[in-house]
């Protein structure tokens, strides 16, 4: 069963290590665990639906709570200590197109405001209930999680848009294909959020992002059905699947997507490079993107990114050793792990290997074989349930990312981190704080940056101390130039800055869309547009 307060599976832990207490202490300061908010103590606040009575709807309490909020820090800080100032009014299952049909007409007829819901891993909002008089109502897209359509032939599958990650894979596993799309939240999150969120998986490299992975398919509004049918190409005017990508259940509920998919790939490795520093590793990695080699993976981290990973990864003596044998080959305290994921034939694998460690010897680059990337590629999926550990230790860890031009990953990487440390210089509280390049393309890279900081006695002095650290990041991102999201979409969280990138008229275009879908404002209100 999902945890009702933090990330993943109830029976799923992922313990930190014995050495993290005082790895953890000499970062940020010894950690003070929380006191949480208790499960029927937040239950007996949920006020009394405004929703009658309707056979797809619960208006149980524990339902609407599990549907209240995501994963960003401020849902995590609402549930944690019982701030909920908002739940949805009831909880709507649909089990088919016909389903949704009804719950939008529902919902237009009682004046609700209707917020659809994938596997509720949002970390900047999308599924939030708004304030105000009007009733909210979450539908649940999740039993829409059928393989509806497979052409083996084309290579293309059609889902209902609930699927979640595993179930897609393992439906398309058992015929010997696969989508590629391996976001973190892969266990959780589902096929339509990623295509209202314009989500990237980690091996977007080779599978590409979600909007190249998307193909087609049927999105129920409040104005009607739009259908988006199947085409390889297409110059019959705008593609309107791209307004569907990244809309954030404001124009209607997607109920079914079609996916190219890929055969199964014969071989799969993930390998480990160190790199003197940053610089050179970061040459290496553009010319080895630019090479256009068949890679699926490049992934770059910083020197503290690199220095974290080997502290907090256990294995001390293991870990000892490796840095003994790259010390002699000139690799110490500044070094940078790159992981390098190939995927393919084996004769490809092997090409795409030799030229990618030719091209990153180069640049000082030393293979370190296999085992750190396995270990990557084992545990890629539970690394967020540290959150859960974290949190129950007396600390919270946040993310932020955006995409830039090679040109500017520098500065830009800098603005950020600089920006965080400077909003606590002066307050008594430390922060931790690393980067990694998570994906890479011809022209730049996402920088995707992660913060440690400690919890304080006060809730409240924690949330503020949060807002100051994602304003003053993402106003350095916005100050650039650059976008405000690479991977996590806009939500609540950045719509303040959306119209920075998209200017006066583009944020004009996207409200005149959201009226003609959807002409009385009931979708997901507040999100992507203010």
């Amino acid at each position: 069963m999902r945890r009702w307060n933090g990330w993943g599976d109830h029976t799923i832990n992922y313990p930190l290590p014995e050495n993290a207490a005082a790895i953890l202490a000499d970062w940020v300061g010894p950690g003070t665990p929380p006191q949480d908010a208790r499960l029927e103590d937040i239950l007996a606040r949920v006020p009394v639906s405004r929703l009658p009575a309707h056979p797809l709807i619960s208006t149980e309490p524990l339902a609407r709570l599990r549907h209240a909020r995501g994963q960003s820090f401020p849902d995590w800080w609402a549930l944690r200590y019982g701030r909920i100032s908002t739940f949805p009014d009831g909880v709507a299952h649909a089990a088919n197109d016909e389903d949704v049909r009804a719950i939008i007409q529902f919902a237009r007829s009682v004046g609700a405001k209707l917020i659809p819901y994938g596997g509720g891993t949002s970390v900047v909002g999308h599924i939030n209930p708004p304030e105000g008089d009007a009733p909210a109502l979450t539908l649940n897209l999740q039993r829409l999680n059928r393989l509806r359509h497979f052409d083996e032939t084309s290579h293309l599958a059609t889902f209902g848009a609930g699927v979640q990650g595993p179930d897609l894979e393992a439906q398309l596993r058992a015929r010997g294909f696969t989508l590629g799309h391996f976001p973190q939240s892969f266990e959780l999150s589902t096929l339509g959020g990623w295509i209202a969120a314009r989500s990237s998986g980690q091996q977007s490299l080779r599978y590409g992002r979600i909007e190249d992975l998307f193909a087609g398919g049927r999105v129920e509004s409040p104005a009607g059905t739009l259908k988006l049918p199947l085409h390889p190409a297409s110059a019959a005017g705008p593609d309107l699947r791209q307004i569907i990508l990244g809309s954030e259940g404001r124009l209607g509920v997607i109920t079914e997507a079609a996916v190219r998919i890929t055969p199964l790939p014969e071989r799969e490795d993930f390998h480990a490079v160190f790199f003197p520093d940053f610089e050179q590793g970061m040459t290496a990695v553009r010319q080895i993107v630019q090479a256009r080699l068949p890679l699926s993976m490049l992934r770059f981290s910083t020197p503290i990114e690199t220095a974290t990973t080997l502290a907090l990864a256990g294995h001390e003596r293991l870990i000892s050793t490796l840095e003994r044998l790259l010390s002699l080959r000139g690799i110490g305290e500044g070094k940078c792990i790159l992981l390098l994921g190939i995927t393919g034939s084996d004769a490809l694998v092997k090409m795409a290997r030799k030229a990618a460690l030719g091209i990153a010897a180069d640049y000082g680059g030393v293979h370190a074989g296999r085992t750190f990337g396995s270990q990557w590629h084992k545990g890629r999926f539970h690394t967020p349930y540290l959150r859960n550990s974290l949190w129950e230790a007396g600390y919270e860890v946040d993310t932020l990312e955006t995409a830039v031009t090679w040109q500017t990953v520098p500065a830009l990487l800098n603005a950020i981190e600089t920006a965080l440390r400077a909003t606590l210089a002066g307050s008594g509280e430390k922060i931790h704080i690393f980067t990694h390049l998570s994906h890479v393309y011809p022209t730049g890279a996402s920088i995707y940056t992660t913060y440690l900081f400690r919890l304080t006695p006060d809730p409240d002095e924690t949330l503020a101390q949060w807002q100051k650290l994602k304003t003053a990041a993402s106003q350095a991102i916005v100050q650039h130039g650059r976008t405000i999201s690479h991977q996590h979409g806009v939500g609540v969280d950045h719509a303040p800055y959306l119209p920075a990138e998209k200017g006066a008229l583009g944020m004009a275009a996207l409200a005149d869309l959201s009226r003609r879908f959807d002409p009385a404002g009931m979708m997901n209100p507040g999100k992507l547009l203010a």
